[in-house]
This record gives structure tokens, C-alpha cells and sequence, in this order.
């Protein structure tokens, strides 16, 4: 799987413009890549559809929440 070059990564509209974000982005095949917008030729975490789509309803769902 190849790594989307810095045009395919976003940062959340939520973020407006703060600097201690993260940065996702689009891999074929529904995988989403997540990094740190700090250290964008560092590591990044790639999560296959099924899984991102589970976090993402958690997240809804409050499951994260503190």
C-alpha cells in the first residue's frame, strides 16, 4: 500500500488552525491512513475500512470521551 503524497492528507475542519493535530488520508482499496501533522514524513497508521468505520462510531457514540 502505498503512502498518499502531502496534497491527499487533511487535517479536520475542527482543527481550524492549531498545530497538535492529526492528519488522515485516503488509501485505495477504503484503508485510512492517520499521522501526526507535526512530523508529516514520519510514521503513519493505516487502518483497513471496517476498522476505521468502527472508530468512527465509537467516536459518535462518545466511547473515547474522558
Amino acid at each position: 500500500m502505498s503512502i498518499p503524497d502531502r496534497r491527499r492528507w487533511f487535517k479536520s475542519s475542527y482543527s481550524a488552525q492549531q498545530d497538535a493535530c492529526v492528519e488522515a488520508a485516503h488509501f485505495a482499496g477504503g484503508a485510512v491512513g492517520v499521522r501526526d501533522s507535526k512530523d508529516p514524513v514520519g510514521p503513519a497508521l493505516t487502518f483497513g475500512p471496517q476498522q476505521w468505520d468502527s472508530f468512527l462510531v465509537g467516536l459518535r457514540a462518545g466511547t473515547f470521551d474522558i
